[in-house]
């Protein structure tokens, strides 16, 4: 096991951040008491340094699993009625199935649905802080590490898990859309088979329930590499810029909550702040303590949302530079970090990556993910790299 201690002192007092993220707090599930303890120690070292931290509340969903449990109860109420009430009820199912598919493509791409409508909300909140340069303000840098933990649902067991659940959510995706086809036509066909051939639909839909009903009654991880690194790493980056500033960027270093449950949190910040931000860059940051670094070029559940071209070229720039860095690229299909919510804000964005050559992002999402689990190795690689891509940006 490698030791949590280094020589170089931004990454122990980033290693710090972590412990007391993930050990002395714990699980901070989204919009939970463990997160906004998180929120308040993020402020309280942003206070620490000298900064003055903005505190911002918002409304967030409480589980990532609840709107698809509720489609997955639509699509079987569609099947269910869609032999039985005559016309009337083809045109209910279909119009409900096409209903279910679009908030479904909606939910993935962090958009107002149906779901949202109905789903229960709490309070979260982020906690940001300014550095501004030392010289004039030519742009905006913003880097992001979100402070919430998830549970340990069966679907993360093993990176084998993992990659089972990524494709069944595609097999799911087709069959939904199947469903709405096949009723929207059986209005005007009248074809005696396609209820039997939803038949598909309706097993997936069973399967997708069953999973969204494990996943929300599992514990909260620690979140010690997912993401207790991200956190911890803004804050340590803060500590190092508000000493030593960068000539022509303003650094917005901020701490969201609620990314586990679609990013709540960064989209609140950028419908506050987008339109005061001059050309604005943004670094995400996700599982840096035990893999990496790496850099995402593209990433997404069913919709798809790609990094930057001219950070992930200086990214390729600065890994052939220093190949003992061990820099790579990677992408991801089963899941988003909030290099989604730049894009979609029209702010050029990457994410670096602790992910494996392999494909493989430790601990995601499980129990073991632990404090004791951290490389100091990998993260003096990791912080090596995105201070040598800052120092690229100001230039």
């Amino acid at each position: 096991m490698p030791q949590q201690l280094s020589n170089h002192p931004q990454v122990s007092t980033w290693l710090e951040h972590v412990r007391v993220l993930s050990v002395d707090i714990g699980p901070r599930g989204s919009t939970r008491e463990g997160e906004r303890r998180g929120a308040a120690y993020a402020k309280t070292q942003f206070q620490n340094i000298g900064l003055k931290p903005t505190w911002e509340t918002f409304q967030s969903a409480r589980s990532i699993f609840l709107p698809h449990l509720i489609g997955s109860v639509l699509i079987l109420i569609a099947f269910a009625i869609h032999p039985l009430a005559g016309k009337a009820g083809l045109i209910f199912s279909a119009l409900l199935s096409i209903l279910v598919l679009i908030s479904e493509l909606q939910e993935l791409g962090f958009q107002n649905n149906l779901y949202r409508l109905v789903m229960p909300r709490a309070e979260s909140q982020n906690v940001h802080a300014v550095i501004p340069p030392s010289s004039d303000h030519k742009q905006d840098l913003v880097l992001v590490g979100h402070l919430d933990s998830q549970r340990t649902p069966f679907i993360f067991r093993s990176p084998l898990h993992v990659k089972v659940y990524d494709k069944f959510t595609t097999v799911v995706f087709i069959t939904f859309f199947a469903q709405a086809l096949l009723y929207t036509l059986s209005i005007f066909f009248a074809w005696s088979w396609v209820w039997y051939a939803t038949i598909p639909t309706a097993v997936c839909s069973i399967l997708l329930a069953a999973i969204c009903i494990e996943a929300d009654t599992t514990a909260f991880t620690a979140g010690a590499n997912d993401n207790a690194t991200a956190a911890g790493i803004v804050l340590a980056l803060a500590q190092y810029y508000s000493k030593n500033p960068l000539q022509h960027t303003r650094i917005l270093a901020v701490c969201t909550g609620c990314e586990e449950v679609q990013h709540y949190g960064m989209i609140d910040f950028y419908k506050r702040h987008r339109a005061e931000l001059k050309k604005p860059q943004a670094l995400v940051f996700e599982m840096l303590g035990c893999a990496g670094p790496s850099w995402l070029t593209k990433e997404g559940i069913i919709v798809p949302f790609k990094a930057d071209a001219g950070l992930v070229n200086t990214l390729e720039q600065l890994a052939g530079e220093h190949p003992e860095w061990g820099a790579f690229p990677s992408k991801i299909s089963g899941g988003n970090t909030e290099m989604a919510d730049a894009v979609r804000f029209n702010v050029p964005a990457v994410t670096i990556f602790g992910m494996t050559r392999d494909g493989v992002a430790p601990y995601w999402h499980q129990q073991a993910d632990t404090f004791d689990k951290m490389d100091v190795n990998i993260m003096e690689r990791n912080w090596n790299l995105i201070t040598a891509l800052i120092q690229k940006i100001d230039q």
